[in-house]
């Protein structure tokens, strides 16, 4: 596996920056995609590092289709890629449908929806047997959003993993016979800052109640549940998609 890398998008904070070291404790050369907060990616880089394992930061904004190409081939350039965890998203502000603007839905589908196609589709051509691949995982990062719909909160963030879930049932038809495997969790309430961004910093917290289980959960919980998928334990799992909610 030491020559295995995956790429992480949204690496360097949250459920990201918790997937990119469970990665590395497993023997992978991670690539921690981020956009914006180098010193973040930076430190996730060294913790890796601390640890004996190796990962580089890679600035990628996944609404641009130009840093996405930069992205793998900087992927290219530190081993055989093996896996792609589709983290990167984003969430607006508490809104009503009727209250968006035309500029928010289209950056929320640009970043959710079609960069992560588009980084599917660079990790495809580069695991497909079909292309001269080895085989990968590809794991995709949706939401419990996409079955509540999140009403009076941000349906556009909902319709957005709701894209995630379909794309991730058919991709995983299209390349299950070329050694790839595609899988997507839809983590609930869980403890990060991307309730912050979205104007609600104690979202998850004053929800808690609300859950089966009675609290969040943590980024760890949800990194453990990508590293399986991507381990040999799942090798009969694709096109599915595993709730990590709490039971929400």
């Amino acid at each position: 596996m030491t020559d295995k890398v995956v790429v992480i998008t949204g690496g360097s904070r949250g459920i990201g920056r918790a997937a990119a070291l469970a990665c590395a404790e497993r023997g992978y050369r991670v690539v921690v995609g981020y956009a914006s907060n180098e010193a973040a990616a930076n430190q996730v880089v060294a913790a890796i590092e601390a640890r004996n394992g190796k990962a580089i930061a890679v600035k990628c904004d996944v609404g641009e289709e130009a840093d996405i190409l930069a992205l793998f081939a900087a992927a290219d350039k530190f081993g055989t890629l093996g896996a792609l965890v589709n983290n990167a998203g984003i969430v607006g502000k508490t809104s009503r449908v009727d209250e968006m603007p035309a500029e928010r839905i289209q950056r929320m589908m640009a970043v959710n929806v079609t960069g992560s196609i588009l980084c599917a589709r660079e990790a495809v051509k580069r695991m497909s047997t079909r292309h001269g691949g080895r085989g990968g995982v590809i794991v995709n990062l949706s939401s419990v959003a996409a079955k509540l719909g999140s009403p009076n909160t941000y349906v556009d963030y909902a319709a957005s993993k709701g894209a995630i879930d379909s794309f991730t049932i058919g991709l995983g038809y299209e390349v299950a016979g070329e050694g790839i495997r595609v899988a997507g969790i839809r983590p609930g309430l869980i403890d990060t800052d991307i309730h912050a961004s979205g104007g609600e910093p104690d979202r998850a917290h004053r929800l808690a109640p609300n859950v089966p289980m009675k609290r969040v959960g943590t980024a760890d919980e949800i990194a453990n549940a990508i590293v399986w998928l991507m381990s040999d334990d799942a090798s009969y799992v694709t096109s599915t998609i595993l709730d990590v909610s709490g039971g929400r």
